[in-house]
């Protein structure tokens, strides 16, 4: 070849590896904050350079307001760890409660009404809706680059302004002066056994646990599973924590996709207690405690540091002692992430979240949509 045309040829491939390679760098987790912090703008996301940068708007700001969905007592714990750590900011807490709580904040954040809070819990039934009314913050950018201690998994990597601050994994519950270990099932088939059909077994109305089996084994399989549970003839609920109660006082001996934490809260009272878990696989897990900041949030720095302390090791650990295992299973100390480590899960995850209000009513399609006995 001449050797005109090489040096030509050469020229070219060095041209066109330093056009794409701010590209590689940025896929391979190499880039910089600086560039980082261009490609956030390009997409419409603020994004902070350092930590240095946060702590010192959030010194100028000196006040923070949370809407939360933990409980008033771990939050009351949360904020007084947080104080300590940022005395210079004023934290004040408002648990967010109600069954239709989140939806009324929803049409508040529509039409303009919620000016003064800094972060609010989302839920993945108005998933879609929420997104034109937060501020565009490149959280996964900043975590990305160290900039917030967050682990990247915990953040949305679609809509990089939202993370998920805890996570649920599905179990059973039983009672054990009503049914013994070794004749619990030991898969989700298992349940459809004849030996468990008519009133054996409870189930949960909201069915959270049947969304988080189709992210992981296919909607296909989920539904046909639905309908083949509703032909068990089992005893409908609805609400786990009343249920946990039902099943505490040994009216009914199991309850086929118990919340874990919500079956292991009965020892915390009573040490004697005949409620037990079991896991099985794949163990269904799904994200939750979704928070973000609304688009008129006043005070965004504040906002971050409150984030990004909750998934701190003592952030988890004070979650961890007031609700036990309602934690991440992506933050380093998750007492949740060594329960399950080295099982088969199935995840409602970001990548599936959105599919959760339709795969829910499919599967009420597919029980036959019954009334709850147990409410």
């Amino acid at each position: 070849m001449n050797k005109n045309i090489m040096r030509v040829l050469a020229m070219l491939t060095c041209v066109s590896f330093l056009a794409t390679a701010p590209f590689l760098l940025a896929a391979s987790g190499d880039a910089t904050p600086g560039s980082t912090r261009q490609q956030s703008e390009a997409g419409g996301y603020s994004f902070y350079s350092t930590h240095d940068e946060i702590l010192n708007g959030a010194k100028k700001e000196g006040k923070l307001r949370v809407l939360g969905s933990f409980s008033s007592t771990t939050y009351k714990a949360m904020t007084a760890a947080f104080k300590k750590r940022y005395p210079f900011v004023d934290v004040y807490f408002q648990e967010l409660t109600g069954t239709d709580a989140p939806q009324r904040f929803l049409l508040e954040l529509k039409a303009g009404t919620a000016r003064d809070w800094d972060v609010f819990p989302m839920v993945a039934d108005f998933w879609t809706e929420y997104i034109p009314y937060l501020k565009k913050i490149d959280l996964l950018g900043m975590a990305t680059q160290n900039v917030l201690a967050i682990p990247p998994a915990m953040i949305d990597p679609k809509n990089r302004n939202i993370m998920s601050i805890g996570s649920a994994i599905f179990a059973i519950g039983y009672n054990r002066k009503l049914i013994s270990e070794e004749k619990i099932p030991n898969s989700w088939e298992d349940f459809l056994k004849p030996e468990f059909k008519g009133k054996k077994f409870m189930v949960d109305l909201r069915p959270q646990g049947f969304a988080a089996l189709a992210a992981g084994l296919g909607e296909k399989w989920a539904f046909d599973y639905a309908g083949k549970i509703a032909a068990q003839q089992p005893v409908w609920v609805r609400g786990q924590s009343r249920t946990v109660v039902v099943l505490a006082a040994g009216e009914h001996p199991m309850l086929h996709l118990a919340y874990y934490h919500s079956c292991l809260r009965p020892a915390r009272n009573d040490p004697d207690t005949s409620v037990a878990c079991k896991i099985i696989e794949p163990v269904p897990v799904r994200l939750h405690e979704f928070a973000a900041l609304p688009v008129t949030a006043p005070r965004p720095y504040s906002a971050l540091l409150w984030l990004e302390f909750q998934v701190t090791p003592e952030g988890q650990s004070l979650i961890n002692s007031h609700e036990p295992m309602n934690l991440s299973i992506y933050a380093a100390e998750s007492e949740l992430k060594k329960v399950i480590q080295g099982k088969k899960l199935s995840v409602n995850n970001w990548d599936t979240l959105h599919n959760t209000p339709r795969w829910e009513q499919n599967t009420l399609k597919a029980f036959g949509f019954p009334n709850a006995e147990v409410k």
